[in-house]
Formats: structure tokens, sequence, C-alpha cells
């Protein structure tokens, strides 16, 4: 876990270099181009990392690991199933909801996974229900869904809801598994 210092330590870092930078010529002296460049080079560095770290803080702290839950959508689909949106419910109340661009299902088909949610789930018994619309076979509007029920304890909870052709029914096969 991060400590909150290392964020504000980082701040400090970044403006003593800016004034060590400003401080290191004199009035009416030039800066050599190449010395600038460099501690341009570094400063951009010191904002990057400074970005990652305060990104993954605002993880911890509106997310705790202990009651997070993150679902995840993946396929494995070409020739009975065209992806056009997903809707996941919680304990019957619709907590996400997607419309995919075509880019988008490119990129799951190419193995991709997307991350459809991220939120804080209270320990016990919840029922997950996916529901997917897109095109089936014969080209038909196709919606259906599929639900799991999770027994969330202390801890992240990760869970997939995963799409793959079933050549034997010549359908898609629509699932959701708890990741271990």
């Amino acid at each position: 876990m991060l400590q909150p210092e290392l964020p504000v330590r980082t701040i400090k870092s970044l403006i003593s270099g800016i004034l060590i930078l400003m401080s290191s010529t004199a009035p009416g002296e030039a800066l050599d181009a190449t010395s600038l460049d460099e501690d341009i080079q570094s400063l951009k560095q010191d904002v990057i990392a400074l970005n990652r770290d305060l990104f993954i803080l605002e993880e911890e702290l509106l997310y705790p690991a202990n009651t997070r839950l993150a679902v995840f959508v993946s396929l494995d689909v070409g020739e009975f199933f065209k992806l056009d949106s997903v809707q996941l419910k919680v304990d019957d109340k619709v907590v996400s909801s997607y419309l995919y661009t075509q880019r988008e299902v490119d990129a799951l088909h190419r193995g991709g996974i997307q991350r459809l949610y991220m939120g804080n789930l209270k320990a016990g018994e919840h029922e997950l229900v996916a529901i997917y619309t897109g095109m089936g076979p014969n080209d038909r509007d196709y919606r259906r869904g599929a639900s799991l029920v999770i027994n969330k304890s202390l801890g992240a909870k990760y869970v997939e809801l995963k799409i793959v052709d079933n050549p034997s029914s010549e359908q898609p096969d629509f699932s959701i598994r708890e990741w271990e």
C-alpha cells in the first residue's frame, strides 16, 4: 500500500528541481540548451512517475482491496455471435452498461480483456447478472443472459464474463466465472 507521504515527497522534489533550475543561472546569463533539455526531460519523467503514483493511490482509496469487485469481459467468438453491448447487474441493480464499437470488438477478438466494472461490494452473497446483446446465428438479433451467485469475503474478487463459440450447437455460450 502506498504511503500518502510518497506523492507529497515527489511534489517537493519536483518543486526543488524547478527552483534549482531557476537559480542555477545568474540574471542575464543564458542557459546551455543541452543542459536545459536534460533538466526538462528529467522533470517530465518525475511528473509521469508522480501521475502513476497518484493513480495507484486513488485506486486504493476509492476501491479498498477488502471490498473490491472487478468484472472483466473476454470473447472468443467469430461465427455465431457479434457483440453489441453488455449490461451488468449486481443484486438487481444495473451497475454498468457498455456499447461496443467495432474497434473494441476487434480488440476483444484478438485476445483483449475489457474491465467492464470496478466497485465496492460488502461481504456476503451477491447475484451477478450479465445481459448480452448482438447479432446471433443467421444475422438475427440476439439477447442472452448469464448469472452467477458469488460469496464475497474479505479481499478482492475478480469475475470474468466470457463469450465462446460452441461449434456443436452452433450457438454462443455465455458464462460467468470467478478468477482464483
